[in-house]
């Protein structure tokens, strides 16, 4: 439905931008096949130093939730932008701030004027930080702590899963996840995320340290 609502809005898309390069932050690129990739300089290094990592990852996502796409995931050449950085937006400028731990590449995008962060895998109501391969507890905090401020700037925060969170939920599910990672090995699980899936991703975050 993408397209259409952008083209009732007059918005003409150009580019892409991804919070990491994990398969599932790529799918934009289903709804806007010609539009070019703009991702943090270390998420476009892991692009190219993982060819066909992505796909290979949704075509396993695929398989086991016997899901079908309309057609095989393109991933052009991506461009590489600096984090900390700005993108402009005619002249208007995003602000793109580092966000690692998660995984070893990422970065939260700020919009000023709409009052509005896209942290990416932080920050999320329903998953509980997660260690990919790559990513380590002490630069996950290091990636909260810089959040913390941002979050303070704005009047909504959109995390890659879970709804869009007012300022004071997304603070204090932050705060919770610091209290989580600080507490490893030995910390318990949030309360609101407790489910099943999620004591499966603190066994691997377990493991993973």
């Amino acid at each position: 439905m993408l397209p259409v609502v952008a083209g009732q809005a007059g918005f003409t898309i150009v580019g892409l931008l991804a919070t990491h390069a994990d398969w599932d932050h790529l799918l934009a690129r289903y709804a806007f096949p010609e539009a070019a990739l703009g991702v943090a300089a270390a998420s476009a290094e892991r692009l190219r130093s993982e060819p066909g990592s992505a796909q290979r990852a949704l075509r396993d996502f695929d398989d086991e939730h016997y899901l079908t796409r309309p057609a095989p995931l393109t991933i052009p050449a991506p461009e590489g932008l600096p984090a900390p950085g700005h993108c402009a937006i005619e002249e208007r400028e995003l602000e793109l701030h580092p966000a690692e731990g998660h995984t070893a590449d990422g970065m939260a995008v700020l919009v000023p004027w709409a009052g509005v962060l896209c942290p990416g895998d932080y920050l999320s109501p329903v998953e509980i930080p997660m260690l990919s391969p790559g990513g380590s507890v002490e630069a996950y905090l290091e990636t909260l702590e810089r959040l913390e401020g941002l979050v303070e700037r704005v009047q909504h925060v959109v995390p890659g899963h879970g709804e869009v969170l007012e300022p004071e939920r997304a603070l204090a599910i932050l705060r919770e996840d610091r209290a989580y990672l600080q507490g490893l090995p030995d910390a318990p699980l949030p309360l609101a995320r407790r489910s099943a899936a999620q004591k499966k991703i603190h066994a691997a975050n377990l493991a993973r340290i």
